[in-house]
């Protein structure tokens, strides 16, 4: 978690789920090679809207294990007259990512985004496959099927760990007509408490009826909502993370000897043009790199500049000279 918490800001209960599932992951591993056990494996499934840190949660993880880790799209997958190629294509950059060991590919992760868009009543188009066709596709190699690389190696895909995530629109509508446990006594404070973690957590049945067949949903054991991003969450995401995009640029600036500084204010802007934009955090570099262009422009052909100052996004940035 503290880890995740250089990288992410909020969805605590997200990465909590995560870390739990992908350490119990490696955790079987370490069994079955020990104890010559065969344990299942538990994929994981993140639900929640677009630009709220899925891809971020994964790939933060998969660099602390130092495993190996590639993102695929449902949506190309779906619009390729052939998936089995493409399905290859991905495990074929998984061992890329690997430098080539077997071993260490099939340790990997593997993180497919908007799996929603594989609902089974979509009708197959012209340039591809239907839903149900890609998610038979990818069902077999989540329980574990040999595939022969490039190379003419095979790699067993059993412990790889598949990582899954959608946005599911009209999910929420699902589950609250599927909530069924309100039955439950809720006399005691910690049974209602129990009660509600029970009727939002995500079922098996609530994502068939979405339109992910039962074998395909099945596979993935594991669900971690994300919830929306604040406009709070969101200013924060730009300037507290380890890597965030403000400390990115004070960097960049920094070696040409110039300090920059932005006002609050100029973040709770672009956070409010994020919220109205409805893209989390996808937005949220396109619009500071908007913001920071004419001080990338004006600065090296100005050495006497050395701080620059932006109070807003709809004025001037304030250069400050030597002296």
């Amino acid at each position: 978690m503290r880890h995740l918490d250089q990288y992410v800001i909020g969805q605590d209960e997200a990465k909590k789920t995560l870390a739990v599932a992908v350490y119990a992951h490696y955790q079987k591993l370490a069994l079955s090679r020990e104890a010559g056990l065969e344990i299942t494996k538990s994929n994981v499934l993140l639900v929640g809207p677009t630009g709220t840190g899925k891809t971020l949660l994964c790939e933060s993880l998969a660099r602390l294990l130092k495993v190996p880790f590639v993102t695929a799209d449902a949506t190309s997958l779906a619009q390729s007259r052939y998936v089995n190629d493409e399905i290859q294509a991905i495990l074929e950059r998984l061992h890329d990512k690997a430098e080539g060991e077997v071993t260490r590919t099939q340790h990997g992760i593997v993180f497919i985004d908007e799996i929603d868009k594989l609902k089974s009543a979509s009708a197959a188009s012209d340039r591809g496959p239907s839903g149900e066709s890609v998610q038979h596709a990818l069902l077999k190699i989540m329980e574990g099927a040999p595939v022969r690389l490039a190379s003419g190696e095979y790699l067993d895909t059993t412990h790889v760990l598949f990582i899954c995530g959608g946005a599911f629109v009209g999910l929420n509508a699902i589950m609250s007509n599927n909530q069924g446990f309100g039955f439950v006594s809720t006399s005691e404070e910690h049974n209602r408490r129990m009660v509600e973690r029970l009727n939002e957590r995500v079922k098996p049945t609530d994502l068939v009826e979405f339109g992910l067949i039962p074998e395909f949903s099945g596979r993935l054991t594991t669900v971690a909502r994300l919830r929306d991003l604040s406009r709070d969450m969101l200013v924060r995401i730009m300037t507290e993370p380890r890597n965030c995009i403000y400390r990115q640029f004070q960097a960049i600036l920094k070696v040409q000897g110039v300090d920059l500084v932005v006002a609050p204010r100029a973040f709770e802007e672009i956070a409010d043009l994020a919220v109205e934009y409805k893209s989390g955090a996808r937005s949220l570099r396109g619009l500071f790199e908007e913001l920071i262009a004419p001080v990338l422009y004006a600065v090296p052909d100005h050495p006497e500049i050395k701080r620059v100052e932006l109070s807003s996004i709809f004025a001037e940035p304030r250069y400050l000279r030597a002296g």
